[in-house]
């Protein structure tokens, strides 16, 4: 990479990433949905509390010095929305998008953990599949995109990083449980209630969005 993506950098892309494949209908994001998107408290580590501002200012960052962001502007309305363009640089499979977008969002997981967690953006047979698409990422013809990293002390499996910047600070942690249910094929029940809250989420953005709207069109009458 003859670039670096900071923490920040890698939450905001994260979650365009992640938004675009769990809830496409509600893609590209106002600069609102995106705030909340990068400020999650699920499906994130580490958590993070971004001001609008900040998150206005890495946008214009990964625009105009990555070029891994867009501005859309859409036909009648005034609210910009703003999508990824990863496609314009490299040719990832949904399955590796999901993997980038894990790392980026979770920081370094072994492969066990990325099957897990990919299961809402697009599913992953077993472990095995999910370290088969590391490697494919890291052996890409166009780039080395991760990195497998040294076994921590006591852990069996090794965890694997992006290297699209420099990986967050990551403090140890408890391995988190992965429930049976979750670890069949397919999103599980707790995956598909995590989709519908973000869907509302979006939905809630977008209604405040056009109440601002219509109450700019009622004050050009008056």
């Amino acid at each position: 990479m003859d670039f670096e993506l900071s923490p920040i950098e890698q939450r905001v892309l994260g979650s365009l990433i992640e938004k675009e494949m769990s809830t496409p209908d509600h893609y590209p994001l106002t600069l609102n949905a995106l705030v909340n998107a990068c400020n999650q408290k699920n499906n994130r580590y580490p958590v993070m509390e971004l001001e609008a501002a900040t998150v206005e200012n890495t946008l214009y960052e990964l625009r105009m010095e990555h070029k891994l962001a867009v501005e859309v502007s859409a036909s009648g309305s005034r609210v910009l929305k703003y999508r990824h363009n990863f496609a314009e640089h490299w040719m990832f499979s949904l399955t590796q998008m999901a993997i980038l977008c894990e790392l980026f969002l979770r920081g370094p997981q072994t492969p066990g953990d990325l099957r897990a967690h990919c299961a809402r953006l697009h599913a992953l047979s077993d472990s095995n599949h999910a370290e088969q698409v590391l490697n494919e990422l890291k052996d890409n013809e166009e780039g080395c995109f991760v990195v497998q990293l040294p076994r921590q002390p006591g852990k069996r499996e090794r965890r694997w990083a992006h290297l699209f910047g420099a990986a967050p600070e990551i403090q140890e942690e408890e391995p988190e449980e992965v429930p049976a249910a979750e670890m069949q094929t397919g999103p599980s029940r707790l995956e598909r209630i995590q989709t519908l809250e973000d869907i509302v989420v979006d939905l809630h953005q977008e209604i405040e969005d056009l109440k601002k709207q219509f109450e700019a069109f009622k004050q050009s009458f008056e």
